[in-house]
């Protein structure tokens, strides 16, 4: 009989530290994907959809509007995909509603955004500043860091009004674009901490997972606990440039890596990576400040971090900190998102935060996500929510800039970390600590925090 060794203290690592959704939400009814019974005719009202159906339908009108198609979001309120049609475009706009999804007229193309966007790259690629185009406004959202003054906020102040009337929003922000690292329950490099992101299977058949890239810079060879045996080395990672994420494979190869997230004593089965939509509400789990919520804001943003730029990321309004790189962006019902990059602010003000779509990061690598890779681990049949799994998987991570050298001194994992709480106080990138205690409260499931 062979016999799956699971990691110690990160019993298969659940994927990435699912954020405690609350129990509630994870079981709350999905929405079908077409509920009002209307027929296919031009006056149909616009479906009931799912987040991640609308985005398969975003997906699939983008290509066949050409030209017309503006960019598209998902109105969770009414469950419904709006799409963005370039004025004038009758014959365009009857295929959107004959599709099922509300139009709205404006008035930039999407190849005339995706220009500016060009221009900004070309013009005003500065340290502390990132843009995505905004389907909600049919502009690009332009944003500063509190470190672009003087002569750069000037070149970039004035590189947007060139873009002309209505293409841009020039957006200031109290933090500092940076890369989460340091905290949480976490891998270990080279005196760095990262969350682990997503399990996955390589495209050999080794479990593996994913995480942020610019963790990678810390070393080769990761472990579960500070000091401890390495369970995992890097087999790939890209950071900056078009990505952040890494794949690591596991050691041993008879490690058990389910698809699926803790939530503090439950876990959620991850069923498939997914493309994310504007719009759509989304969950982050990070080890230093537990679970957070938001929406997705922007798509394809580029953000230029002090190490460099990196372009294709997805934009969003979750709080993180510290600690939360690398770890999982995930929707209640199962969707494997993105993993966190960096950004701005914190989880007591805000700020804005980026992340590495997995759909992207898996082609790259060559892995898997999803039923095809899952484990045992306490799934029956992958459909139930299981028990038991370490709270938070961890990130932390060795941050681009300073290297493994600016994590020294992180502190230990506390015994007891499957109840999830605490780390002790990681020196971060800005010296802020991991917050000892912040998972505290997770064992009553995904609860909202905003």
């Amino acid at each position: 009989m062979s016999h799956k060794r699971i990691p110690k203290r990160k019993a298969a690592m659940a994927v990435g530290g699912v954020v405690a959704l609350g129990a509630a939400a994870i079981l709350l009814p999905n929405a079908n994907a077409s509920q009002d019974g209307a027929s296919d005719g031009v006056a149909a009202a616009p479906k009931t959809l799912k987040a991640g159906d609308a985005s398969d339908l975003a997906t699939r009108l983008a290509g066949t509007l050409g030209d017309a198609y503006a960019g598209a979001w998902y109105d969770g309120e009414d469950k419904q995909l709006v799409v963005n049609v370039v004025r004038g475009e009758n014959t365009m706009a009857l295929k959107v509603r004959s599709a099922g999804a509300e139009v709205r007229w404006v008035d930039n193309s999407m190849t005339e955004l995706e220009a500016g966007a060009g221009t900004l790259k070309s013009e005003a690629t500065i340290p502390g500043t990132s843009w995505a185009v905004d389907p909600r406004t049919n502009k690009i959202l332009v944003t500063a860091d509190s470190t672009v003054t003087g002569d750069k906020w000037d070149q970039l102040e004035s590189t947007v009004e060139n873009l002309g009337s209505g293409m841009a929003t020039l957006k200031k922000s109290a933090g500092t674009f940076r890369t989460f690292a340091s905290g949480g329950d976490a891998i270990f490099a080279g005196g760095a901490r990262c969350s682990l992101g997503f399990n996955v299977t390589a495209g050999d058949g080794s479990p593996a997972f994913l995480t942020a890239g610019h963790c990678a810079a810390a070393g080769d060879q990761w472990s579960d606990q500070q000091g401890g045996e390495p369970i995992a080395t890097v087999d790939q990672a890209l950071f900056p440039g078009a990505g952040d994420f890494a794949l690591l494979t596991y050691d041993d190869p008879a490690t058990e890596a389910p698809s699926e997230v803790n939530v503090g004593g439950q876990t959620v089965p991850i069923v498939q990576a997914a493309e994310a939509t504007v719009g759509q509400q989304v969950f982050r789990m990070g080890s230093t400040t537990g679970l957070a919520d938001g929406q997705v804001l922007g798509l394809n943003a580029t953000v230029n971090y002090p190490e460099g730029t990196v372009t294709g990321l997805i934009q969003t309004d979750v709080c993180a900190e510290p600690g939360d790189s690398g770890g999982s962006l995930f929707t209640q019902d199962g969707l494997a998102i993105g993993l966190t990059s960096g950004g701005s602010g914190d989880c007591t003000v805000g700020g804005e935060t980026f992340f590495q779509p997995v759909t992207t990061a898996l082609e790259a690598v060559g892995a898997t996500l999803g039923d095809g890779g899952a484990g045992a681990g306490g799934q029956a049949g992958g459909q139930e929510q299981g028990a038991g799994q370490d709270a938070g998987d961890g990130e932390a991570g060795a941050d681009g800039q300073a290297g493994a050298g600016d994590q020294d001194g992180a502190g230990d994992q506390a015994d007891g970390q499957d109840a999830g709480t605490g780390q002790d106080g990681a020196g971060g990138q800005d010296g802020t600590g991991t917050g000892s205690g912040r998972h505290s409260g997770q064992d009553s499931g995904l609860s909202r925090t905003h």
